[in-house]
């Protein structure tokens, strides 16, 4: 990296190393920012590229110019002006970068194949590089905890709610002895062979899933495992430390409720999760890995806070912690509660004030929570995709009639199909707009669905466009064609998928479709229809 201070630029030169070990310019992925002053307190940021025809991106080491132009531009000239004090650690702050970015290259090549065989529905460019990162991380962790504590075998480990278990393969691969448990098995886990242990099975908080032998637990977005993590690790044994990624936001009993509005929900959970390590009588670190995700704060248990000879007294402190969240729960029907941070023994309900006691029997029971609901076996598809076909096909037609009919000027008089000045384009209404004019039984179909009434109108990509919470009808006039650098298999997938489908507007609109026929990638009536040339992925 070149500063000059004097000419305000910046200047990024990647350095890749060769089978002789020498370091070479990656010239076609040169680029520079540059400062420059526009006139009194007005300033501009810019962002050039040496060669933007050639430029490689994997979205990682090496991002995409879309990114570098559209999102780090205008991040840098908010982070220039703005004093606001993050929440969050510095990024990587418990590893040696230096040592963290060698072992990620050598991962990052070793598995960088992946990409090309991934057989799950999930980003392949995401996943792989996330993990791949995840593990670099880890492995840097426990090298210097070896140092550390003066070890010479490699830590054992366990991943709970492993999901496609390629971190598992991967520090598998790297000498640890472990596995991965997970509710449901993926199909890539017959991918990675024998010497890569995985497991499906539910994990039920309980004495018969404690892990004495193994050294340490990861939860890498382990969903309603999380909090129950820093438990497991500290009832399997003293020496037994974790690792957990927190996303998804869950309680011992379920999802997680806000009580602070002062913080954000992201941080709030954190904290949460932190409580949970330190109840457990763990010193808590809290790190931000580098990774392709907006949930990336780490946080890690490792060194007690207790002598060994006070394990009956703090496990007795988590049955009591967990028992009174438990009942809080149910006290205050999903209504704000609140909880001191510093008494770690003696937590109560604030609402109630009632400090709830617990049966000295329930510290051996089996099940330590029997309320707790682990992952479904099947996936259950609530996108709106399983939804029958002329319940879908009703609420498109009524809401682009709502759109089509919400300005009188605009009302639907016009039947010349194509023409750019008479094609009604309709007007634009908000979420909230479109879901007062549904009626009740629709709203509470879609109520049950991820993203309800968003995610049908999203879905319907034919016929709307849903940009900053407000529903448009779509003109194709004005998409622009698809990018040359377009990956090889979604041209593919675009060219199989011609005139495969009805077109909307020519069947519905009162202008017909806004586009000709040779040019819309929809058919304009029934001898236009192709068959569908997209076979579905068999099973491996």
């Amino acid at each position: 990296i070149f500063s000059d201070a004097f000419n305000g630029t910046v200047t990024f030169l990647p350095l890749e190393e060769n089978s002789e070990g020498k370091y070479q310019v990656k010239k076609c992925n040169i680029y520079q920012i540059q400062l420059a002053h526009v006139k009194d307190e007005e300033w501009s940021v810019s962002i050039v590229t040496s060669s933007p025809e050639n430029w490689f991106s994997d979205g990682i080491a090496y991002p995409k110019l879309a990114w570098l132009g559209n999102e780090l531009l205008s991040k840098l000239a908010k982070w220039s002006v703005e004093q606001k004090h993050s929440e969050f650690k510095s990024t990587l702050s418990l590893v040696p970068v230096a040592k963290y970015s060698k072992v990620y290259q050598e991962l990052k090549e070793k598995y960088k194949e992946m990409v090309k065989v991934w057989p799950e529905v999930t980003d392949p460019e995401k996943f792989v590089y996330e993990d791949v990162a995840i593990a670099a991380y880890l492995l840097v962790l426990w090298e210097e905890e070896r140092k550390e504590k003066g070890l010479s075998k490699k830590q054992s480990f366990v991943d709970l709610g492993c999901g496609n278990g390629l971190l598992v393969h991967i520090l598998s691969n790297e000498g640890h002895s472990g596995r991965g448990i997970d509710v449901r098995r993926r199909k890539i886990w017959d991918m990675y062979g024998s010497e890569t242990h995985l497991e499906e099975c539910a994990i039920m908080p309980g004495d018969s899933n404690l892990f004495p032998d193994v050294d340490w637990l990861i939860g890498n977005h382990s969903d309603e495992l999380t909090p129950w993590i820093p438990v497991i690790a500290a009832r399997s044994s003293y020496c037994c430390c974790y690792f957990v990624l927190p996303c998804c936001f869950f309680d011992f009993h379920g999802k997680y409720s806000r009580r602070q509005s002062k913080k954000t929900q992201y941080r709030e959970y954190l904290d949460f999760v932190s409580q949970v390590g330190f109840i457990c009588g763990f010193h808590i670190e809290e790190d931000c890995l580098r990774i392709p995700s907006t949930k990336r704060v780490c946080l890690i248990g490792k060194n007690r806070t207790y002598p060994p000879v006070q394990r009956a007294l703090i496990d007795k402190q988590i049955t009591q912690y967990i028992h009174n969240r438990q009942t809080c729960a149910l006290v205050t029907r999903d209504r704000r509660v609140g909880f001191s941070r510093n008494d770690a023994s003696n937590t109560v309900c604030k609402e109630t004030g009632a400090e709830f006691p617990v049966k000295e029997t329930e510290t051996t029971g089996r099940i330590w929570m029997p309320g707790f609901q682990p992952r479904e076996k099947v996936e259950q598809v609530r996108n709106c995709a399983a939804l029958p076909r002329d319940f879908v096909d009703d609420v498109v037609l009524n809401v682009a009639n709502l759109l089509l009919n919400t300005t009188q000027e605009k009302s639907c008089c016009s039947t010349n199909s194509g023409s750019t000045n008479t094609w009604n384009q309709g007007e634009s209404l908000s979420l909230k707009e479109v879901a007062e004019h549904l009626n009740e039984e629709t709203l509470k179909r879609l109520k049950s669905e991820y993203g309800g009434l968003q995610t049908l109108l999203k879905n319907s990509h034919q016929v709307f466009e849903v940009l900053n919470g407000r529903v448009h009808i779509r003109d194709w006039r004005k998409e622009k064609p698809s990018r040359k650098n377009k990956p090889e298999i979604k041209q593919r997938l675009s060219a199989e998928a011609f005139k495969t489908r009805l077109c909307w507007f020519f069947i519905h609109h009162p202008d017909g479709c806004s586009l000709p026929s040779e040019s819309c990638p929809y058919a304009h009536g029934t001898e236009e229809l192709r068959q569908s040339q997209i076979m579905k992925k068999k099973k491996h």
